[in-house]
C-alpha cells in the first residue's frame, strides 16, 4: 500500500508529459522540478513512471531547436536532485528506459533521442565532476550504473545502437566537461574496457577499441606527467636551496674572526 501511495501523485505528471498540447507539457516539466527536489527517496518503479512520460514529452516535440532545447532541460533535471539515491535512482530509470523504448523509436525521430543520450553522458559527467571528482563514492556507484545498463556486455535487452552511441560519444563529452584533465581516468574509463572484455560482438569490441585510442585520451596521461614533473621541480629546487643555504653556513663557519694572536 506504502509503495502505490508513493506512486499516486507522479500520475499526473505522466498523463500531462505526454500531452499533445505544449503549453501543457512544459508546465508538467516545470512542476516536476519541483516535484523532484526532495530528500524522501522515490521508488524505482515512482521513477520509471516518471521516465515513461518524459520518453513521451520528447516523443511529442517537434522542431530541432525546441527538441534540443528540451533534451537539456531534461538532462538539467539532475541538479533539482538532492540526494544520492535519488540521482543514481533517476539516471538509472533514464537508462532502463531508454533499452526499452530504444527499438520503437523510429528513423524521423531517432536524432533527438541520441541527443538526449548526448545530453545524459555529458550531464552526468558533470555532476560527478562537481568538487574536483572528490567525492570517490558517488563516481564509482555513477559507473556502475552505466556498466549495468547502457554498456553492459551480456544482457541481450541492451540494444547495440544504444551501446554504440553511448562508446561513440564517451570520450566527446568527458573532453567537454574535463577541461582541467582532473578526472580519475582509468577509473572512468574502466566500463569501457569492461565492456571491450565481456562482449562477444565484434562491432561493440572494435568501437570500444576505436574509443580506448582516441588521441584526447594522451591529454590526461600528459597533464598527470607534467603534474608530477612540476611537483619533482619544485621539490628539486627545495633541496637545491636547502643544501646552498647549509654551504652558506659552512663558509660563514670557515670565515669566523677567531680573534687577535699573541
Amino acid at each position: 500500500m506504502a509503495a502505490a501511495s508513493t506512486a499516486q501523485p507522479s500520475n499526473p505528471f505522466i498523463k500531462q508529459l505526454a500531452s499533445s498540447d505544449r503549453k501543457i507539457r512544459d508546465r508538467a516539466l516545470s512542476s516536476l522540478r519541483t516535484y523532484l527536489h526532495r530528500a524522501a527517496p522515490f521508488s524505482p518503479l515512482d521513477l520509471l513512471k516518471l521516465w515513461k512520460g518524459l520518453f513521451y514529452c520528447m516523443w511529442m516535440s517537434d522542431k530541432p531547436r525546441t527538441q534540443q532545447a528540451l533534451a537539456r532541460d531534461l538532462a538539467g533535471l539532475l541538479d533539482a536532485l538532492i540526494s544520492k539515491e535519488n540521482l543514481l535512482g533517476f539516471v538509472d530509470a533514464f537508462w532502463k528506459t531508454m533499452a526499452r523504448e530504444w527499438g520503437n523509436i523510429d528513423a524521423l525521430r531517432m536524432d533527438k533521442y541520441l541527443y538526449l543520450v548526448r545530453c545524459y553522458v555529458s550531464k552526468g559527467f558533470e555532476v560527478v565532476a562537481k568538487n574536483g571528482w572528490q567525492d570517490g563514492e558517488l563516481v564509482k556507484e555513477y559507473l556502475t550504473v552505466l556498466e549495468a545498463v547502457p554498456l553492459n556486455a551480456r544482457d541481450a535487452t541492451i540494444p547495440n545502437g544504444l551501446r554504440y552511441h553511448v562508446i561513440e560519444i564517451y570520450v566527446d563529452e568527458l573532453d567537454k566537461v574535463d577541461t582541467d584533465r582532473s578526472a580519475p581516468l582509468e577509473e572512468i574509463l574502466r566500463p569501457l574496457r569492461q565492456l571491450g572484455q565481456d562482449s562477444r560482438t565484434k562491432p561493440v569490441t572494435k568501437k570500444v577499441k576505436e574509443a580506448l585510442e582516441d588521441d584526447r585520451l594522451a591529454d590526461w596521461k600528459n597533464e598527470n606527467v607534467a603534474e608530477e614533473e612540476d611537483d619533482d621541480a619544485e621539490h628539486g629546487d627545495a633541496e637545491h636551496e636547502s643544501k646552498a643555504t647549509a654551504a652558506s653556513a659552512d663558509d660563514d663557519d670557515d670565515g669566523e674572526f677567531d680573534g687577535f694572536g699573541d
